[in-house]
């Protein structure tokens, strides 16, 4: 039985992860066998999998370079495997119960300031045709909902509903959120919506290519990189960052936190205290710059 196409099953089917992350699953743990010379259809092949191997293919990685925060990443999916393992009764000892992870730097999420966000409204950046209207509202979905790449390219026309001014999104484990639908993005979905309507597509997805097709995420993934290069020097500039630019601005106006856990789709309000450390370290910056004993 091949064991890494059953976990992989497993998390598609019950735990509802995205395409994406299973792929990144999948990446890690064939990245791991073939290290430890294992094949996915021997089961006695794991039986065999000690502390000592997965500690072995950890210094490996690290002489390659790799960052601790990536071997963590590796690390995840090799724990959630062998937990599949245990419970599935390939193997009696979990080796990952000895194997400890590297320690990581806290990093705290970069974010666009609401200066440089002001230039998305530049006349002329998007254009006045289908893919600017598209391109100007998938910037906008990012920043006005905080939702992920997965919950944007994954839109329904259905998940739409300009009648009670709302956004059903499907984020992690399948879970829907409702997220509102904020006034200053009801025009620009009409207008998108518009000449969407104009190309017939044959797809419920929400957003669409010029071809009719739904986008994917290396698509939104570069259209968010073009826009951002333009309005910030911000070295990372990808959706994620729309993400975390929403929440800190959010708790920068005074935003519940707990709100903003329930918009961000966390299932822990410890995901979301992140950017009230963010916050702090940019009051502090401010202190320090305008402080004159500072």
């Amino acid at each position: 039985m091949d064991m890494l196409a059953a976990f992989l099953q497993y998390l598609e089917k019950e735990k509802g992860y995205s395409s994406h992350t299973v792929r990144s699953y999948g990446d890690d743990l064939r990245s791991f066998m073939e290290y430890a010379g294992l094949s996915p259809e021997s089961v006695n092949d794991f039986h065999s999998i000690s502390h000592r191997t997965i500690r072995a293919w950890l210094a490996t990685l690290v002489s390659q370079g790799i960052s601790a925060r990536s071997v963590n990443r590796k690390l995840s999916s090799l724990r959630t495997f062998f937990r599949f393992l245990t419970i599935k009764g390939v193997v009696k000892v979990n080796p990952m119960g000895k194997v400890l992870s590297p320690k990581t730097s806290k990093r705290l999420p970069e974010f666009v300031p609401e200066s440089d966000m002001s230039k998305l409204e530049t006349p002329d950046l998007f254009g006045d045709d289908f893919q600017g209207a598209r391109n100007r509202l998938i910037m906008q979905m990012f920043y006005y909902t905080g939702m992920r790449l997965s919950e944007l390219v994954s839109l329904t026309m259905q998940s739409v509903n300009l009648e009670e001014m709302q956004l059903k999104v499907l984020g992690k484990g399948s879970k829907e959120r409702i997220i509102p639908i904020h006034p200053d993005l009801a025009p620009n979905i009409k207008e998108y919506l518009g000449f969407r309507e104009e190309l017939q597509p044959q797809t419920t997805a929400f957003f669409i290519t010029e071809k009719g097709k739904p986008v994917y995420a290396k698509l939104v993934y570069r259209v968010v990189r073009h826009y951002l290069t333009l309005i910030t020097p911000l070295q990372k500039r990808s959706p994620h960052v729309l993400r975390h630019t929403f929440a800190t601005h959010l708790l920068n106006k005074g935003a519940d936190l707990n709100a903003i856990k329930e918009l961000l789709g966390h299932s822990s309000l410890l995901a979301t205290q992140v950017y009230t450390h963010s916050t702090f370290e940019k009051l502090k910056k401010n202190y320090n710059q305008a402080h004159p004993r500072a």
